[in-house]
């Protein structure tokens, strides 16, 4: 699918990450929405992207809130064929605290965000594409995912965070799999470390030491290489049902 012809929801697409895609998509002639619950990141970032894009306020862990706003920002977009979602949120803390175990409800809202919340964008998202007209090789759609490769090395009080990444990776060929008769691609990406605005508070000496941790190169990842990566998937109709991990060959020790 040519990045010109891109018609895309994009969670958590104020900021971070999902900022860098819809910057990236939209300078290649891509039409967003951006969704997220941050209304005033939300304007920044209509105001900088321009017509193209658009900011719907959006909960992923809604069923009913996804649904809506998907068909919503199809009919403003007049259609869509890609979904990314990037939404998610760190969810740390150990499973044996000092004081006493996680309370369970952290668990829950880490996974509600992180899975329920990609979860429910792909399902709204292929139930609208599958209408879509087929285009080369019957192709209708194209669903990117979020993980982390936390979900292979989760550290010691990321138990949560980990779990919900290794959910997000395990939907990606099972989803592959079934919508391969609709024509949607599914295709997840694991990021490693990567410069977003939670690294810009770090002392100097932390931020150091985090890069030094990467092999080659020795940095932490810009928003705008995953950027070129989901585009890359988009555009690449032989990309589906797998994981890109993009890490600069970092393998997270335990703590």
């Amino acid at each position: 699918m040519q990045i010109d012809q891109i018609k895309a929801v994009i969670t958590g697409g104020v900021s971070g990450l999902g900022f860098a895609v819809a910057r990236h998509l939209v300078a290649h002639g891509a039409k967003v929405t951006l969704l997220d619950i941050n209304d005033d990141k939300g304007a920044s970032a209509i105001a900088e992207l321009g017509n193209a894009a658009s900011y719907l306020r959006t909960d992923v862990t809604s069923e009913s809130d996804v649904v809506a706003t998907l068909e919503q920002a199809a009919a403003g977009m007049g259609g869509l064929n890609a979904a990314i979602s990037c939404a998610g949120i760190l969810g740390a803390g150990r499973v044996l605290g000092k004081e006493a175990p996680m309370p369970l409800k952290a668990f829950e809202t880490t996974i509600k965000v992180n899975l329920i919340g990609s979860f429910n964008v792909a399902k709204a998202a292929a139930d609208l594409m599958q209408h879509n007209a087929p285009g080369e090789d019957g192709e209708r759609g194209v669903i990117v995912q979020t993980a982390s490769i936390a979900a292979y090395e989760g550290q010691i009080g990321q138990a949560a965070y980990a779990a919900s990444k290794g959910g997000v990776i395990g939907l990606t060929l099972p989803m592959a799999r079934e919508f391969a008769r609709i024509g949607v691609r599914v295709m997840t990406i694991a990021p490693g470390v990567f410069h977003t605005p939670m690294v810009d508070g770090m002392p100097t000496q932390v931020y150091e030491s985090l890069c030094a941790q990467v092999p080659y190169p020795s940095r932490l990842g810009t928003p705008e290489e995953f950027a070129s990566t989901v585009a890359f998937i988009l555009e690449n109709r032989y990309l589906n049902g797998s994981v890109i991990r993009i890490d600069g060959a970092i393998r997270l020790a335990p703590k």
